[in-house]
């Protein structure tokens, strides 16, 4: 183990435990030969609360530290090239990635069971907004070695105490990356929007064709229904037909009744008169 593992290695435990921790890394290191390294290590100064949980941003947050630092080049190249419209386009995301990671760092802290205050959560939030700010305070939070919280104050970036920390101007190097990385988010976004107008466009279309496929059915069941309606209508028709065919069937039948008894009796009628007829003849021969 050299002073670099050492260090990472400190500055990643609970603070409650640095100074212990320290003293037998250091022994560690002389034991190993390695004095240089044991004296540095010794005159590393213990995180104060807000420090120790940037520290614990920096080595399980890497990917949103490094998100919020890149952020920073951006700003940098916007305000260097005067682009107002660029700025007020990525003030919106600073306040975003600041809360995601002061969020994050509570979550990170409160597993670890370290109380975070509100002056705490303060002055994490005025450290991770410095890295945004100051290159150097970036490399510096990004390193996960703070002993104290920073704090970008117009002029510079300074300490917990108000001690000046060393500014780094923007490279071209960061300057050219920064711009590469705008292009990729416009790329990002113009495809987005893009999928997003397909999406709404196959939504419309699938809508459309529903909204078709319904009316049809509508259709459909209308004309059903008036179709059955037109039978219902025709069956109480023929039912009334067949109703007054049995009424007039049943009236045949009893005209036909009546007529046979008016037959009969005018065939009883006619062979009593034949009768009689026959027996006036027989007594008017006697006569």
């Amino acid at each position: 183990m050299d002073f670099e593992e050492a260090a990472d290695r400190l500055y990643a435990i609970p603070a409650a435990d640095f100074i212990a921790t320290r003293n037998e890394l250091a022994k560690q290191l002389k034991a190993d030969g390695d004095q240089l390294g044991s004296t540095r290590l010794k005159a590393l100064r213990k995180p104060t609360v807000a420090a120790w949980v940037a520290n614990l941003v920096a080595h399980n947050a890497p990917d949103d530290l490094d998100d919020l630092i890149a952020l920073g080049d951006e700003f940098r190249e916007a305000t260097a090239d005067m682009d107002g419209d660029r700025l007020r386009e990525l003030t919106p995301r600073r306040h975003q990635l600041l809360d995601k990671l002061v969020t994050e760092a509570g979550r990170l802290a409160k597993a670890a069971d370290q109380k975070v205050s509100a002056d705490v959560t303060q002055k994490l939030r005025e450290t991770l907004d410095a890295a945004l700010v100051d290159p150097a305070a970036g490399d510096a939070v990004r390193e996960g070695r703070l002993s104290s919280a920073l704090r970008h104050v117009g002029f510079g970036v300074v300490d917990e105490n108000g001690e000046p920390t060393n500014v780094t101007p923007l490279t071209d190097e960061r300057r050219e990356a920064a711009r590469a990385r705008r292009k990729t988010q416009q790329a990002d976004e113009a495809a987005d929007t893009k999928a997003e107008a397909e999406k709404d466009r196959a939504q419309r279309e699938a809508e459309e064709r529903e909204a078709a496929a319904r009316a049809e059915a509508k259709k459909a069941f209308e004309a059903a229904v008036a179709t059955a309606q037109a039978a219902e209508a025709r069956v109480e028709d023929l039912d009334k037909q067949l109703d007054d065919a049995r009424d007039a069937l049943a009236e045949a039948q009893q005209l036909v009744h009546n007529l046979g008894a008016e037959l009969d009796e005018a065939r009883r009628t006619a062979r009593d008169a034949q009768k009689e007829s026959r027996e006036a003849r027989k007594r008017y021969n006697r006569m």
